[in-house]
């Protein structure tokens, strides 16, 4: 019993910046890609995964880092650069990085979930890391600066509670707003076009960490260390927050379809 409560106690001690987008961010991403999955798609991931979701196991990476054979994957769930980069040096610079970060492993796990070779229990986890790092990857600070860590440093206050930029943005802003993911996920769905889902999953997927770190470079502008964010900060901000999610969620089931259908 004691050790099946220690990843639990470590989900409920560890600082929200190590899980990006929340539990509520990331499912909400996982269902609006069920939304927009092709029948073969669809059918294909109930063959893997069963009696799960793409919404549920949306956060499966961040639950099993904790436990020893999972370590090593902290460093996948972001890329972290240097700053003031235009978008030819930061697509050099994202390239050239050979230490596991979410881009190479996002695109590592995509070609395990093709590779018939793989056994079943192989690609179902691939599956599961695609699910979450195509969040990971459109969440502004998950492209951050590698001097402070994607934000983790940058102190700062919201609403009266010390926190930092990077959890602010993990978590602090989806709170905010006081939806739940199931909520998050229809409402937002409702308000995409045909025509710019169709455009933003032509999207490649360097671009998508290019737009994080563009958002990120204007997000360190606006809170420098110790800016104790008001109440302007939520409404400035909602509707790119609102943006990366629904992005995160019409990609993955491109994603997923290409792989999948």
């Amino acid at each position: 019993m004691r050790k099946r409560l220690l990843p639990l106690l470590f989900l409920i001690l560890t600082p929200l910046c190590l899980r990006a987008w929340g539990v509520d961010g990331h499912r909400a991403v996982g269902k609006i890609a069920e939304h927009h999955l092709s029948a073969k798609a669809k059918r294909e991931v109930q063959r893997l995964l069963g009696s799960e979701t793409l919404t549920l196991v949306s956060t499966w990476p961040d639950e099993v880092r904790y436990y020893p054979e999972f370590k090593s994957t902290a460093p996948w769930h972001y890329v972290n650069t240097a700053a003031g980069l235009n978008q030819e040096q930061y697509l050099q610079a994202l390239r050239a990085q050979t230490e596991p970060n979410a881009y190479n492993v996002l695109q590592a796990k995509l070609r395990e979930l093709k590779d018939p070779s793989k056994t079943a229990a192989e690609r179902v986890a691939a599956l599961k890391f695609v699910v979450h790092l195509v969040g990971d990857a459109h969440q502004p600070l998950h492209a951050g600066h590698a001097e402070d860590k994607g934000g983790n440093d940058i102190k700062v206050k919201f609403r009266g509670k010390e926190t930092n930029l990077h959890s602010l943005w993990d978590s602090g802003l989806l709170d905010y707003q006081g939806l739940t993911y199931t909520e998050m996920a229809d409402q937002y769905d409702r308000q995409l076009r045909g025509r710019q889902v169709r455009q933003w999953q032509q999207t490649p997927m360097e671009q998508w960490f290019w737009e994080s770190y563009q958002s990120s470079e204007q997000i360190y502008k606006e809170a420098p260390t110790g800016t104790d964010i008001d109440y302007n900060y939520y409404p400035a901000h909602a509707e790119l927050m609102k943006q990366r999610i629904e992005q995160a969620g019409v990609r993955l089931a491109q994603v997923l379809n290409a792989t999948l259908g």
